[in-house]
């Protein structure tokens, strides 16, 4: 938990020279501790196994007390004692503890983040965070925004395999000063190749429904330079008709040292064709869908007295979808499946001024998305082919650019820290003008052991491609819709003592310009549903979080080893103006409940068990295929649990794990329900060099 900052050069972490007490702020004294070698001390003093804690960032454990670690959760870089903010950290022990082979198994057990899973394994997932769309939560690839521009359905089509992730870290709340506009109600940032030491690693794991997943990697270094490969493929039948898939990942991450100065080279591409049964409508269950990302970034880091960061980025996305797979059963009036193809390229800065009275950021983004389509776009003059597909074509296409402007100014005294900064935005969808978002956040240590903390912040979320331009049988998209904008204001209070961290925070959004699919109430029946800037939605939530490390309360055990209990809870109110009929019903999740135990069984053999509660409100449209008829259904409340064994060796790991253990029947969106009992087992090897 200790060895990642938040969403910065990851690998220059330092520690600055502490003093005797259990809190201080550090000094400006230019003695440092690189994190890899005090990361190494904390995982020999907690062992080799540990379960998944979600751990923000002042869940800090007595044994390594040090309150002084940098992260990097402001533009400026301020120690993890400072924030005023709610971070959760995910380490690779502690994903490896659980029983996950997928970034939205894995995100299923963070408290205020809900993961709507469309197919198994990270097929397709819609990820949001604190009652938010899956449209408003930034994507990030080592601290680099992979965000899709086209649909939020898309930003989670990471051009790198799952075992390829270190850590994954998660910003509750907006972020716009930070990391500018569509951090909308949150932020999460997937780190790879954070190791030091050359090795060779291979996996290997099957399971039901005839899935297996091969792939290998690794790390080259020496003093000056680092390289991370990784290869993978997966596949499976599917566990129920046309739920099959076969992906594909490649990635490169490499890092050159020259003193204070490090450049770094990312190149990712991954290759998923699947089944999508039921998707997006169950009225056609044999749905087929390909995509396609490639992804390529540069980055340089001046680690001098007054740190300076830049970087250059590449995404290119392409999708295939066909509503009749290959076109078996098709209706007369299906011509042509559906094409797409985005480039987004993007370039920052980030200045820091490090002075008396504080630490002061400047900087900037600039951000190009471009889309060619045969649905989503305005009509061109030509036809152009679509690149890798046989008959696929482009009629349409549409680009935007995003600039951001960022100032930032952080200061601390003692036990108080304080931060204020504001983004200024410019897009060329609307016009000239900057619209500004400004944020703040404060923290004051009480004692040794609790802190507590406040924010407040605005932001913004441009609408997707498909909230433009979308036109269906049913539907029409709106190419004048308003960005959506938020205030949200957050309190919270940390714990930390022997053995137990805590975590208590409450917030309330204020959204406004809220894109909805409506029309009026006394419109015909057939009457197309269009999107507009008609809704407000203010919405509350809490969440508690606590961890406990049971053999540092029940010292001289060996057995019991973590406890990791979470509970969030969101009440939405939604304005619908007099005469408007929504198409959006209020479907969030209510209440949320997710809680783990580790525990040995015998030396080297260990047993994590992680159950999850959900309850959504809501309701969605049953379809009968036989009849073609609808029954309106609530969402029922489930609960889920998964267990995973271990048999750890320092060169290997032999696991096996089962996932919905009880083969309960539920689902997350809509008819799509989800997979039952899925008995997996694998063995993991890591050879040195």
């Amino acid at each position: 938990m200790l060895e990642n900052n938040y969403f910065g050069n990851h690998n220059n972490l330092l520690f600055k020279k502490w003093q005797g007490t259990s809190y201080a702020i550090f000094n400006s004294l230019n003695k440092y501790i690189k994190i890899g070698m005090l990361s190494a001390m904390y995982f020999t003093l907690f062992g080799y196994t540990q379960t998944f804690a979600q751990t923000d960032t002042a869940s800090i454990n007595r044994k390594i007390d040090i309150e002084e670690v940098q992260v990097s959760a402001r533009r400026t870089p301020a120690i993890h004692s400072e924030i005023g903010r709610v971070v959760t950290i995910i380490t690779k022990k502690e994903i490896e503890a659980l029983a996950v082979q997928s970034v939205d198994q894995l995100l299923e057990h963070v408290a205020h983040v809900d993961v709507r899973q469309r197919g198994p394994l990270g097929i397709q997932a819609d990820v949001s965070v604190r009652g938010g769309s899956f449209d408003q939560v930034m994507i990030l690839l080592n601290g680099i925004n992979i965000t899709d521009p086209q649909t939020g359905h898309h930003s989670l089509n990471l051009p790198v395999d799952f075992q390829s992730i270190q850590r994954v870290e998660i910003l509750e709340g907006p972020g716009a000063r930070v990391h500018g506009s569509n951090a909308f109600s949150g932020a999460i940032n997937f780190i790879t190749g954070t190791g030091d030491e050359s090795n060779i690693s291979a996996n290997v794991m099957g399971g039901s429904h005839g899935l297996y997943n091969i792939g290998a990697s690794g790390t080259f270094a020496n003093d000056k330079i680092k390289s991370f490969v990784a290869v993978n493929k997966s596949a499976t039948d599917g566990y129920i008709d046309n739920t099959d898939f076969e992906v594909y990942n490649l990635f490169y991450q490499g890092q050159l040292n020259l003193e204070k100065n490090q450049v770094e080279l990312q190149v990712g591409y991954t290759d998923k064709g699947f089944g999508a049964n039921s998707f997006y409508t169950p009225k056609y269950p044999n749905q087929y869908e390909q995509t396609r990302t490639t992804f390529a970034s540069l980055g340089y880091t001046s680690t001098t007295k007054n740190p300076l960061k830049s970087s250059v980025y590449w995404r290119r996305h392409q999708d295939r979808f066909e509503l009749y797979r290959n076109n078996e059963g098709a209706a007369s009036w299906y011509k042509n499946h559906n094409y797409h193809l985005t480039d987004v390229v993007g370039a920052n800065i980030n200045q820091v001024i490090n002075w008396s009275a504080g630490k002061t950021a400047i900087g900037g983004d600039i951000r190009s998305e471009s889309i060619w389509s045969n649905v989503l776009g305005l009509p061109m003059n030509d036809t152009l082919s679509a690149p890798g597909e046989e008959n696929g074509f482009f009629t349409k296409k549409y680009s935007r650019t995003n600039s951001s402007f960022f100032v930032e100014h952080s200061y601390s005294y003692n036990r108080f820290s304080f931060s204020a900064g504001l983004m200024a935005n410019l897009n060329s969808d609307l016009g000239w003008g900057f619209d500004i978002f400004p944020g703040l956040d404060a923290s004051y240590w009480i004692d040794d052991n609790m802190k507590i903390y406040a924010s407040y912040n605005q932001s913004l979320r441009m609408p997707t491609y498909t909230d433009l331009f979308y036109n269906g049988p049913g539907n029409i998209g709106n190419p004048d819709l308003k960005p959506e904008e938020a205030s949200t204001f957050e309190g919270g209070l940390k714990l930390r003592n022997r053995g137990l961290s805590v975590n208590l925070s409450a917030f309330y959004r204020e959204g406004k310009n809220m894109i909805d699919w409506g029309k009026p109430s006394d419109a015909p029946v057939d009457e197309k549903w269009t999107t507009s800037n008609i809704n407000n939605i203010n919405t509350v939530g809490f969440e508690s979080v606590v961890n406990f490390d049971l053999q540092e309360l029940i010292q001289g055990q060996k057995v019991l080893k973590r406890v990791h209990l979470s509970y969030s809870w969101l009440n939405q109110d939604k304005e619908i103006p007099e005469g408007y009929n929504s198409s959006y019903l209020f479907d969030y999740l209510k209440h949320k409940f997710s809680g783990s135990l580790q525990h040995g069984i015998i030396s080297n053999l260990s047993a994590t068990w992680s159950a999850l509660y959900q309850d959504r409100v809501g309701s969605y449209n049953e379809y009968d295929i036989e009849t073609g008829t609808e029954t309106l259904k609530e969402y029922d409340p489930f609960t889920v649990l998964d267990v995973k064994l271990n048999w750890s060796k320092p060169k290997y790991t032999i696991y096996a794990e089962a996932t919905n253990l009880l083969d309960k029947k539920y689902t997350d969106i809509g008819q799509l329900y989800q997979p039952g009992r899925w008995i997996k087992v694998g063995i993991k090897v890591n050879i040195g060099l």
